[in-house]
């Protein structure tokens, strides 16, 4: 009994000092560090629109780029005076899309017949990497920007869940799961109670949070007419519960949205718009050690307005690296309407 007793005081002994010896992750990413993700994420060419509506009067949106099959594949969602659908692009070399058809569509006498924005989930984070989709459970998913009001983001918006078999063709996704978080929910917070937006799920094989998968989304409170980031976690993709107390990311004034998530190294990077709190339009960013604690770039925009596309706004971010290259997707608004342009690391418009 002695010596079990003297063994297992060793092993508690080694463990706390373990415990004790492990370095905690950083809260705060250090000025030189966020220096050097800007320098690795800048885009200052821009290569123009890659995608457009031939009708003017319908307004493209929000893109999400993935890869399947040595093919690259686009999300995103167009506005025709009704309320938002989602579709589908194809494209071989990331510059020249192909439209392939809808994949969420209006419905009838549903919570979001009037809005179906979605966004894809479960794409690989990894800078430079395959940037493929991940299956849970035999299926493919995508959260959704849904409501019933028709107009331009009009009424009671929540997140749905659609799910499908397949992200290469332009089929209808499953959309009869329940809602996953509104602003009529008793847990809401006091800066999400008014309205909900675009959301993005990735899969945090580490668990920061203690949970597998991460949604960022954001949202507008009734205590303010500003929109920022927030958090919630899941462990089965269809129940979630939302972390913290407050945005990740906020500027208590204008809009911080459409959050996406990539990892740099042992860094996270979001990249975030920002908008209304100085001029116009614009594309930021915030990094992170632990998907929880960001710190946010103080320096200059990834990109501003220039061009007569985009003169109006230029925000609304989907930014990858491939083969050397950075691409930087995201909304222009300007002489052309509301498209999706992009600009690079490289100058590829020769």
């Amino acid at each position: 009994m002695k010596k079990e007793f003297v063994l297992i005081t060793i092993v508690l002994l080694v463990l706390i000092g373990c415990k004790q010896s492990a370095t905690p992750l950083k809260k705060v990413v250090p000025q030189k560090e966020m220096e050097r993700v800007f320098n690795e994420i800048q885009t200052p060419f821009k290569y123009g629109v890659v995608v457009r509506q031939p009708d003017s009067t319908k307004l493209v949106d929000s893109p999400t780029i993935y890869r399947e099959n040595g093919i690259w594949y686009m999300t995103y969602i167009i506005f025709d005076g009704q309320g938002y659908e989602t579709w589908l692009s194809q494209s071989d070399d990331l510059l020249q899309w192909e439209s392939k058809g809808k994949i969420l569509s209006f419905t009838k006498d549903t919570w979001d017949a009037n809005q179906k924005a979605g966004y894809l989930s479960l794409v690989n984070i990894d800078w430079g990497g395959d940037y493929s989709v991940e299956k849970y459970e035999d299926n493919y998913w995508m959260t959704y920007l849904g409501g019933n009001t028709a107009g331009y983001e009009s009424g009671i918006l929540k997140i749905g869940l659609a799910n499908s078999n397949t992200i290469t063709e332009a089929k209808e996704w499953n959309t009869t799961n329940a809602p996953l978080l509104s602003p009529e929910d008793k847990d809401v917070r006091w800066f999400e109670n008014k309205t909900i937006y675009k959301s993005l799920v990735i899969h945090d094989s580490l668990e920061h949070t203690g949970h597998p998968f991460v949604m960022y989304y954001n949202a507008k409170g009734n205590t303010g007419d500003y929109e920022s980031i927030a958090m919630a976690v899941s462990d089965d993709m269809k129940t979630w519960q939302r972390f913290g107390e407050d945005p990740v990311i906020t500027r208590k004034k204008g809009i911080c949205g459409d959050a996406q998530i990539t990892k740099i190294d042992d860094l996270y990077v979001m990249f975030y718009f920002g908008a209304f709190w100085k001029p116009g339009a614009f594309e930021r960013f915030a990094c992170s050690y632990d998907l929880i604690n960001w710190t946010d770039w103080q320096g200059e925009d990834l990109i501003a307005s220039s061009e007569p596309y985009d003169t109006k706004y230029a925000h609304k971010p989907w930014v990858i690296k491939w083969k050397g290259i950075v691409y930087h997707f995201y909304n222009a608004v300007g002489d052309q309407g509301r498209v999706i342009a992009l600009a690079t690391s490289k100058d590829l418009s020769k």
